[in-house]
């Protein structure tokens, strides 16, 4: 939201200095932005030119004298092809910074003549894209004057940001009443006189939606004829040119104005332009509107419009139909002031991709009681600028009257911030917002002003008297200590969130944080896509579900790196998934991805060779890292063939202790569903759910168990067992090492053959098996027996049989 100081002291009478005024609004939840003191332009000034000879060695130039009001006339070399005698301009010296041509002046020679300074145009001064020739003035502008002042661009701009919340601080008059209740100045008398009619409003308005949800409340329309358009006054176009905007004539720049000003969108049309009485309706499929932004749009019956005996005439609410349009013929004029459902005005204009001031303020909620004093305003205006004759009002609908009244205890006010408010200002604060109070006691009632409907309940009053009282006046404490030793202060999850992401991290992966919001084919893919995952407002529409993984996005991530020439990378993330809309179905998933050459030891080429590209293996080693940090037991855990169907199958798995404990899942993405997303493969990735695993036991502690080295050294030995061909190495692996869990330290895979000396349907499996002494060094009897065991263990498990 961008306004003029000027613009504010129309509604605030203030001496308060321009950094006290922007210091205030910042306290008072308005922050502001942007502050431009215009001091560009102070150097500037209005001269004459006394002649203008032609260049003698350039056909296009001319040798200027010109008089800058010192009676030291000054030579300026000018291309411009207005430049003449007599004329009257801006003109920039030496020294001087010319801000649309981002060039500091100096003396020069152009073509043998010397040129000490240059006459402006309004292009050069960024007053518009005019470059046709210099600023030209009426010739009864006093010379020598500073052209900021006479121009009027010595009025400082200021910008806030406006939260969702606050619709009524986008008006200038809004902004003024925050300044007033925050003691910066008096807010002065905003009243609206009604303008006296003259008979009916000759074009009725239907609000006509059937059966369906009404999209409009209430519509004010009246008829100004006999009116004179053209340019407004030179005070309004500088205002809007100093916020931004266009000047296009009187009758649209009063509309703009007041949008402004007082935060109501309004809309005009050519009286004459429009053919029989104006029906506010749902679009319909096929029906096409042409705008004032020179587009076309094709409605649906989801759009509100507005139409006559010729069609569609505007997209309600967001923007007026180019075939009604006012222009400087236009002698008579509909004034529209109406109410549009807020939903309804965003979903508009999301679905056509129309941005308009109008369309940010009625999706945000204007202020209903301002139906039709803005309609009074505009009026009252149309008659003072443009002349003219106007009829009543015609209203149809019903105006929304809204009447809220908060049950309010002033003990809330110590209780939520800590401030001691005395009763006495919080009233005066509330007043001044326009929240009026009535009552006595320790509990009054609030009534919430129709332009606030932000606030609800007692918090919210709280919160209008600190932001005016100020945060800052909430006195620092620190939290107290109690006499017993305090507990942790992180959650389990938040605990494992951050050493999940330690853990990855320190694997060589890249953190990314993606959106929470996927496309709906791509959520299907995933196991997502139910009705009730489905955004009612998305902000596009490629973010319309929420992620029921957080694979999809990684993945698309490492496709947008890839096609900058990224192609080895690994990327993880810790976040929010969702199953479903109940709260035991949102659950945090710790999730990466990796493709091409990058792992752990080196990325890509390197000195050593070249390194492998990635394969699901290096995927279950990243799953195992953080299930290993977050202190799950790895060694007992087991790897099963049943990963979902977005994995490759046979190259995928999924980890879990017991068919009831699965802790998550890794692998190669299937091609399929790369595919789908329109990327390179292959891809590996794993994602394990932070919630499924075991919550850890006893207290938290930072002493370690003590360190409990083996006296005598470790034997291996090796085993090849001949096993069908559809025998899990896992399985294997693990018959083994339950044969003697005390005695057996670990067991590995360290061979796996299947050709021409084994049987069609074997392969064999080599393992290494590690013993471990504790009490006594281990005698040939001791070695043999466990042997014995874990050859009887496997071909119990298995069907496994030593190799000869």
């Amino acid at each position: 939201m961008k306004f003029t100081l000027s613009w504010l002291k129309d509604h605030l009478d203030t001496t308060a200095s321009l950094d006290e005024i922007v210091e205030a609004l910042t306290m008072v939840g308005l922050e502001v932005e942007e502050v431009d003191d215009r001091a560009r332009f102070m150097p500037f000034t209005i001269a004459k030119v006394l002649s203008a000879e032609q260049h003698p060695d350039a056909d296009k130039l001319r040798v200027l004298s010109v008089d800058t009001g010192d009676g030291k006339p000054v030579q300026v070399v000018c291309g411009a092809p207005n430049a003449r005698a007599g004329l009257i301009g801006a003109f920039a010296g030496p020294g001087t910074y010319v801000p649309g041509i981002d060039v500091t002046l100096g003396a020069s020679s152009i073509r043998g003549v010397e040129s000490f300074g240059m006459m402006c145009s309004e292009r050069e001064l960024e007053l518009s894209d005019d470059h046709d020739g210099i600023i030209d003035l009426p010739a009864d502008t006093p010379i020598g004057g500073a052209f900021a002042s006479y121009a009027g661009l010595d009025d400082p701009m200021i910008e806030i940001g406006v939260t969702p919340n606050r619709p009524d601080a986008l008006g200038v008059y809004g902004i003024a009443r925050d300044l007033a209740a925050a003691g910066i100045g008096t807010l002065k008398d905003a009243a609206i006189p009604a303008v006296a009619g003259e008979g009916e409003c000759p074009v009725s308005v239907a609000l006509e939606f059937g059966d369906t949800e009404p999209l409009c409340p209430a519509f004010g329309l009246r008829l100004v004829k006999g009116i004179q358009n053209g340019p407004s006054p030179q005070w309004m176009q500088q205002r809007l040119k100093a916020i931004g905007l266009r000047p296009i004539n009187t009758l649209v720049d009063i509309t703009n104005y007041i949008t402004f000003d007082r935060g109501r969108p309004l809309h005009v049309f050519d009286a004459d332009k429009v053919a029989g009485n104006l029906v506010v309706r749902r679009g319909k499929d096929g029906e096409e509107i042409a705008t004032l932004d020179g587009k076309t749009y094709k409605t649906t019956p989801e759009i509100c419009v507005i139409a006559d005996d010729n069609g569609l005439e505007s997209l309600a609410g967001v923007m007026g139909g180019e075939a009604s349009g006012c222009s400087e013929d236009t002698t008579n004029v509909l004034i529209e002031s109406a109410l549009w459902d807020p939903y309804n005005i965003a979903r508009t204009g999301r679905d056509l991709g129309v941005n308009s001031d109008a369309r940010y303020r009625f999706e945000r909620g204007v202020d209903p009681a301002m139906i039709l004093p803005g309609l009074e305003l505009a009026t009252q205006m149309v008659l003072d600028l443009c002349g003219g004759s106007t009829s009543k009002v015609s209203v149809s609908g019903t105006v929304p009257t809204p009447e809220k009244t908060v049950n309010f205890p002033y003990s809330d006010i110590k209780r939520l911030t800590g401030l001691d408010v005395p009763t006495e200002r919080a009233n005066s604060i509330l007043e001044s917002l326009g929240f009026p109070v009535s009552g006595s006691g320790d509990v009054v009632q609030v009534s919430v002003p129709s332009w606030r409907p932000d606030v609800d309940g007692k918090a919210d009053i709280v919160e209008e008297v600190m932001r005016i009282v100020g945060v800052n006046e909430i006195a620092h404490k620190p939290i107290q200590r109690g006499d017993h030793v305090q507990g942790p202060i992180l959650t389990v999850r938040q605990t494992r969130e951050r050493r999940a992401r330690r853990a990855l991290a320190s694997r060589g992966m890249l953190e990314a944080v993606t959106w929470s919001f996927l496309p709906k084919d791509q959520a299907e893919a995933f196991g997502g896509g139910q009705p009730e995952l489905a955004l009612a407002n998305p902000i596009s529409t490629d973010l319309s579900d929420m992620r029921p993984s957080l694979l999809p996005n990684l993945i698309s991530a490492l496709q947008r790196n890839g096609d900058r020439g990224i192609n080895n990378l690994a990327l993880f993330e810790v976040g929010q998934i969702f199953t479903g809309d109940q709260r035991d179905e949102q659950k945090t998933g710790a999730t990466g991805v990796r493709r091409g050459a990058v792992q752990i030891t080196h990325d890509g080429r390197d000195w050593r060779g070249a390194a492998r590209s990635v394969d699901a293996f290096d995927a279950k080693a990243d799953a195992f890292g953080v299930l290993a940090e977050l202190g799950v037991p790895v060694n007992n855990l087991q790897v099963v063939a049943e990963a979902p169907s977005w994995y490759h199958p046979g190259r995928s798995g999924r980890i879990q202790l017991g068919p009831k404990q699965i802790f998550g899942t890794f692998g190669e993405l299937h091609p399929a569903i790369l595919k789908k997303l329109d990327v390179d493969g292959p891809v590996v990735g794993f994602e394990v759910i932070l919630e499924n695993l075991p919550k850890p036991r006893g207290k938290a502690t930072r002493t370690k168990a003590a360190l409990n080295l083996p006296e005598l050294l470790p034997v291996s030995r090796d085993f090849a067992f001949v096993v069908a061909s559809d025998v899990s190495a896992d399985k294997l692996l693990k018959a083994a090492k339950g044969a003697d869990k005390k005695l057996i330290q670990s067991v590995s895979l360290f061979d796996v053959y299947e050709g021409d000396r084994m049987e069609e349907g074997k392969k064999s499996l080599a393992i290494e098996v590690t013993l471990q002494p504790r009490d006594k060094t281990l005698t040939d009897e001791d070695i043999s027996a466990v042997s014995n065991a874990i050859v009887a263990s496997v071909e119990k498990a298995t069907g496994g049989q030593l190799r000869g």
